[in-house]
């Protein structure tokens, strides 16, 4: 089992023969998410580092992973200290990086790098990306269902692409999960909401939200980061498929994608989740200044279900969102 601390080129994995496991899932779906925390705090990580980092060194130590995959550019600014510390504890540590000039030797460089590292060949990781792709394509038609049809809640439209990050650890199984929601999905009658959302920013660490939003009459229909876990774009090339992945790289290379996503879905507002502590916090004023719709900015901290103070917030975006509309 080889873990990583955000989506990496898991066909490299699966070529090898290694079984993928995004960190970040398993954290945030462990019976005692909160535990995992306060193991990292009791070891000494402080109180106002990002949440997702301690919960991915307490998974890691609590799930022995031996073999960690660690994102050192285009993530979390704390990654190589995490690095460092699962190192002391005899975990091999292996770099990976999302060069911020997004060229396709620097890409190609990297992709290179990690392959050499778990000695995966390149017909061996052709065949791997082919088995993903197919896997993907379905997801991509999850997605496509959310807003065309209207027949997909936000939440599970979070799901399931959140999960191709890792394919939730074993693509047989997800792939067959996909194949039944598919077929289950398309003899919904449509949902009759009033507002149509985008989510864009990390992953909530909260609980409740997509839930709470549809109880108000809107509904998310654009997971921006999710989405992107998915790999949407299609291309054939491993290099160019993760030069056009957009999470990693600057703000102005996600808000491109956004604001085409925006056009496309037909979206009434938006929501930018930042997580507490963390430098994308700051892109939050670029994020306002370039997006022409409204913006309601919730920031998450630990694991747990959405707070009053939080979902009275929503309430009052909803309201003023339905009265612009109306």
């Amino acid at each position: 089992m080889v873990g990583f601390t955000t989506t990496i080129p898991i066909e490299i994995l699966v070529a090898a023969g290694k079984h993928p496991v995004d960190l970040n899932n398993l954290f945030i779906t462990d019976p005692d998410p909160h535990g995992l925390i306060e193991e990292a705090e009791i070891e000494g990580f402080p109180r106002n580092i990002c949440g997702w980092i301690k919960g991915i060194y307490g998974v890691a130590r609590r799930r022995k992973i031996e073999t960690l995959v660690a994102v050192t550019e285009g993530d979390c600014s704390n990654t190589q200290a995490l690095m460092e510390v699962l190192t002391l504890h005899g975990v091999s540590t292996v770099p990976f990086a999302y060069p911020y000039d997004r060229s396709e030797e620097s890409v190609r460089h990297e992709i290179d790098k990690l392959a050499r590292t778990f000695d995966a060949s390149p017909e061996a990781i052709r065949r791997a990306k082919a088995d993903l792709d197919g896997v993907r394509r379905k997801v991509h038609d999850i997605d496509r269902l959310t807003w065309e049809r209207d027949v997909v809640s936000g939440e599970e439209n979070h799901y399931f692409q959140v999960c191709t990050s890792d394919m939730n650890g074993d693509l047989g199984r997800f792939d067959a999960e996909v194949d039944a929601f598919l077929e289950e999905v398309v003899r919904r009658d449509p949902f009759r909401d009033e507002l149509r959302l985008a989510y864009i920013g990390v992953p909530p660490i909260v609980s409740g939200l997509y839930g709470a939003l549809e109880s108000m009459g809107a509904r998310v229909v654009f997971n921006e980061t999710q989405r992107q876990f998915s790999m949407p774009f299609g291309a054939e090339s491993l290099v160019e498929q993760y030069r056009l992945y957009t999470y990693p790289y600057d703000i102005f290379t996600r808000l491109d994608d956004i604001e085409r996503e925006i056009s496309r879905r037909r979206i009434d507002g938006v929501i930018h989740y930042v997580q507490s502590f963390c430098f994308r916090q700051i892109e939050d004023l670029i994020v306002r200044k370039r997006l022409r719709l409204p913006i309601l900015t919730l920031e998450g901290d630990r694991p747990g279900p959405l707070d009053a103070r939080t979902h009275l917030r929503l309430e009052g975006f909803i309201e003023m969102l339905k009265g612009q509309k109306r």
